[in-house]
């Protein structure tokens, strides 16, 4: 049984991880809360967050979002935050005994896919992936190539 289907809400999207898609097939979809401090969320806000190099991972029974960079917040003072810190990430008891057994599998990894706004508090999609080879993503673009030149000529038509 896969994860649950969460779509972000497009209105209120933060930052999107595009080349996750391209590296990583995508098994499954999670939605967590983040932890985060007063400068942090500010920087949320105003979007400037980046997903690219993040991962997911746990320590002592708990997610921990990594590698993902909030960049400092301008109007903050000497109590601003680290941009590169460890995020705690939030889930339900049961989702994160899920995860840490399906995490266990051979290359297997949690990147962030996206970052949004859901009622005030900041949110991230989570994604359950299997790295791509090279020969898999070549037969991912000749699809699109594909499907883009089916639909060419369909508009003629």
């Amino acid at each position: 049984m896969a994860g649950k289907k969460h779509q972000a809400p497009n209105d209120n999207l933060v930052a999107q991880n595009k080349k996750a898609r391209h590296d990583y097939a995508v098994m499954a979809t999670y939605e967590a809360g983040m932890v985060l401090t007063g400068t942090e969320i500010k920087s949320v806000r105003a979007r400037r967050i980046n997903l690219k190099d993040g991962y997911a991972q746990f320590h002592n029974g708990e997610l921990w979002l990594m590698n993902v960079h909030i960049s400092e917040y301008s109007n903050g003072t000497i109590f601003n935050h680290d941009p590169l810190r460890n995020r705690k990430l939030l889930l339900h008891k049961k989702e994160l005994k899920k995860l840490a057994g399906e995490m266990s599998a051979k290359g297997v990894t949690l990147i962030p896919l996206k970052v949004y706004l859901k009622h005030g508090f900041a949110k991230v999609l989570l994604g359950l992936a299997k790295g791509k080879h090279e020969y898999d993503k070549r037969n991912d673009i000749k699809k699109r190539e594909q499907e883009r030149q089916i639909e060419r000529v369909m508009k003629h038509y």
